[in-house]
């Protein structure tokens, strides 16, 4: 199974200079951990997810003055829509993060979560222990 299979197209984009309340208002509002920020001085693509949101607010930081540029993760590690889920889950471990921008001809055009591939591997491997295939 590959990622464009598993990935959110439903990506929410934000700027640099939104409060880390307005981008938890708008991942919230479409139930989602994270958020492509577009910087238009850079030209480059980063990431804020909840964990950067809840480490501020945990930091004693006010949500109402902290911009998300402040906490966007910028060395980002991209997925492409034909690597497996496999790869996908492999980037996360080695990096220690739960979401990949997935990138095609450089535009993001969707993300992939470590829930996006538990939800498709899930029913595979219910399907595998019925017909006995998992032992244990």
């Amino acid at each position: 199974m590959l990622v464009h299979d598993a990935m959110s197209t439903v990506v929410l984009t934000i700027g640099p200079a939104h409060t880390l309340r307005q981008a938890a208002r708008m991942m919230s509002a479409r139930r989602i951990g994270a958020a492509i920020v577009l910087d238009p001085d850079t030209s480059g693509l980063g990431i804020l997810t909840e964990r950067d949101i809840l480490n501020s607010v945990g930091a004693g930081e006010d949500p109402d003055r902290e911009t998300v540029q402040g906490h966007t993760t910028t060395d980002v590690v991209f997925a492409a829509p034909e690597w497996t889920l496999e790869e996908a889950a492999s980037a996360m471990a080695h990096g220690g993060f739960r979401h990949l921008i997935v990138l095609d001809d450089h535009e993001p055009i969707g993300i992939v979560s470590v829930r996006d591939i538990i939800r498709r591997w899930a029913p595979l491997r219910a399907g595998r222990r019925q017909t006995g295939v998992l032992a244990g």
